[in-house]
């Protein structure tokens, strides 16, 4: 049972939050939170001890929060020399005022026990401040790169053409690398960066640490920031913004606009938490007659067993907002969609059109052939160049459905995705369009030993990057997740540049809500890029998609197919080859010997532990692409050790595959 002095913490606390209300200000808005685990594996549930601690920690930032030092900033530990310490931070964003900065802490430090109530750390952003706190006596690791909150305005900018587009995009990275390297090496650990990119066009750019980083640490936060922003799409969003927990990073375009009206923040679609403006009256109310409320419940309740005790608080307090929250996002998406197939029919190409730009699929323009039909090349009357797959058999889709999910993937727009243009349905024609990539797709310079050397390791490298890139915008970043399931070589084009973009969505999955992972009986794909979960149980995710991954950058480090026997070795395939060279501390014998001349021995060493990292047969043991584009992009990210690959046989497989199919598609 909790002393009276834990109570008596809870209501200095409630009240201390309710006296850093400022009126006349408009409130923070909140972004977002990310619980992390602790240390030691005792909940926050069962330790009032760090509890108490924590409440306490939480207080002493939004006391401090009053105080203006010019740097907005506050670091302290309670109980530093027992094992329940706990450690926190605020930072407050250098542009906002004291008072903004006051609310903000309070804020924030508020949504910390509603979010985190069983977790030992967190961070909570809000876009004018953000706090961190964790168990023990300082931040591990640090600088904190992850967990990351990434957010884009919905306001596009506009460019004549795809040019101008692309010196925008040189623009931006431009900038934020000079401002990253300004805050990391000012004493206030921030900077801002103003460059007038035409006479009606100006970019500003802010980047800011926190001061407890080193300079080393504040550059490697930053850069891993920076990571998150476009470097080149179809379309730039007028503003964007990256919180870590030891820094942020974020642009603004002013000016040339498609929408005339100037927004007034750039987290234009996120609710606020407060509605700001009130009276003081009103402003009090709406803080101190809630917490009142939930002391009176959390007295009347505390005495109940644990297991319900757990319930109801999650149930009463917060259950509500969280019910609310998550019916909003299900009728926005509902609507989003009925937006998106109530415009199919601007994506719809007749079959006389496509027969026309292909000359009536001419074998003279087939360029590739693969499982669900063959590819053409063609021409539209306006002179664009575009690929056409027809697709043969029957794929398990209706023809509504099949219009559907062409038209969702239209809509993605990524650097490394192969843009789809369009859709034909007639008869029993079902064809796809796609923009037309002018070099062949990656297994064609990867697999062949007189065009391997096109690929040094900076090519390489890129490819690795940019592949990653485009997963994570199907994963996170798109209008819906999207599950690949078909990750290989041969679906990976390479533009001019040598630039890679994933195509053939003919096996993709749409996931809504907040569905995490599917199931069918009709197991497609190609043998060696399958995570087992999909081949042996017909069970697929986003960690699919990171196996398959995983096999990609081992074929494109080493040269060598999935399948290629190293006969030299005791291991059968490339996954178990790569295994035995890491485990006897000899992972770069792995590396294509065309490239050996020219590669860094850090990065291949890097991409190798990351590749084996996406291939353990544990699901759950695989990173997220968010966290290989962090990895891949900063060395202060810390690498788990990897466990042992997943090893399937390609007869069990087979077998196995085979009869799953005799099952109906789902």
């Amino acid at each position: 049972m909790l002393s009276p002095k834990f109570f008596s913490l809870i209501f200095a606390y409630t009240i201390n939050l309710s006296c850093l209300i400022n009126v006349g200000e408009s409130a923070p808005i909140y972004i977002g939170h990310a619980c992390i685990n602790s240390t030691t594996n005792t909940s926050l549930a069962h330790n009032t001890t760090y509890l108490s601690h924590l409440i306490l920690l939480l207080s002493y930032l939004t006391s401090n929060a009053t105080v203006n030092d010019g740097r907005g900033f506050h670091q302290t530990t309670v109980a530093a020399a027992t094992p329940d310490a706990a450690t926190g931070l605020f930072q407050c964003l250098r542009h906002v005022t004291p008072a903004v900065c006051r609310e903000c802490v309070g804020n924030a430090s508020r949504e910390a026990l509603k979010w985190c109530q069983l977790e030992k750390g967190g961070v909570i952003w809000y876009d004018a401040c953000w706090i961190r706190y964790q168990d023990g006596s300082a931040f591990s690791p640090n600088p904190g790169t992850v967990p990351a909150k990434y957010v884009l305005s919905s306001v596009q900018l506009q460019s004549e053409t795809e040019e101008s587009g692309d010196l925008l995009f040189a623009q931006l990275a431009g900038a934020m690398k000079a401002v990253a390297e300004r805050a990391a090496a000012a004493s206030s650990a921030a900077a801002v960066e103003e460059v007038n990119v035409t006479s009606s066009l100006t970019l500003n750019s802010v980047a800011q640490c926190t001061p407890d980083l080193s300079v080393a640490e504040c550059e490697a936060c930053l850069r891993s920031a920076i990571g998150f922003f476009p470097v080149c799409c179809v379309v730039l969003k007028q503003g964007g913004f990256v919180f870590l927990p030891s820094c942020i990073a974020r642009y603004e375009f002013h000016g040339l606009v498609i929408d005339a009206a100037r927004y007034s923040s750039l987290i234009d679609a996120l609710p606020s938490t407060s509605e700001g403006g009130k009276s003081l009256t009103v402003t009090i109310i709406a803080i101190v007659v809630p917490s009142g409320v939930v002391l009176a419940v959390f007295f009347g309740i505390w005495f109940l067993p644990s297991k319900i005790k757990i319930k109801i608080l999650n149930l009463s307090l917060f259950g509500k907002t969280v019910i609310k929250e998550k019916l909003t996002c299900m009728q926005c998406i509902t609507q989003r969609n009925s937006n998106v197939i109530s415009s199919r029919e601007t994506f719809q190409f007749s079959l006389h059109e496509i027969e026309t730009a292909t000359d009536s699929f001419s074998g003279d323009n087939k360029i590739g052939e693969g499982g669900f039909g063959e590819v053409y090349k063609g021409t539209l009357p306006n002179g664009q160049k575009i690929a056409v797959k027809r697709i043969i058999g029957n794929t398990g889709q209706g023809a509504q459905q099949f219009k559907n999910e062409a038209v969702l993937v239209a809509k993605l727009q990524h650097r490394n995705l192969v843009r789809l243009l369009g859709f034909c349905v007639e008869g029993e024609e079902k064809i796809v369009i796609y923009e037309y990539v002018p070099n062949r797709s990656l297994d064609y310079f990867l697999f062949d030993p007189e065009k391997q050397n096109q690929l040094d390791w900076t090519r390489r490298c890129k490819i690795i990057g940019g592949i990653a890139r485009g997963i994570l915008y199907l994963h996170e970043d798109s209008r819906l997740k999207i599950i690949h399931r078909d990750l290989k070589v041969s679906n990976v084009l390479l533009d001019e540049d040598m630039s890679p973009k994933i195509t053939d969505f003919g096996m993709a999955k749409v996931f809504i809500a907040d569905q995490t992972h599917g199931s069918t009986n009709h197991i497609v794909g190609t043998y060696g890029y399958m995570s087992p979960e999909y081949a042996m149980h017909g069970q697929f995710s986003v960690k699919s998609d990171v196996f398959s991954f995983g096999v990609l950058v081992l074929e494109i480090l080493s040269g060598r197919k999935n399948n290629f026997s190293f006969q030299s070795h005791s291991a059968g395939d490339l996954l178990s080859f790569a295994w035995e060279l890491w485990k006897e501390g000899t992972p770069l014998e792995l590396l294509d010997p065309t490239i050996r001349h020219s590669f860094s021995r850090n990065e291949v060493t890097r991409c190798i532990h990351i590749a084996l990292l996406c291939v353990q047969e544990n699901p759950a043991l695989r990173p997220t692409m968010t966290t290989i584009v962090l990895m891949l992009n900063s060395y202060s990210v810390p690498l788990p050790v990897p466990q042992l690959p997943a090893r399937v046989h390609h007869n069990n497989v087979t077998q196995l595959v085979e009869q799953a199919n005799k099952g109906a598609p789902v």
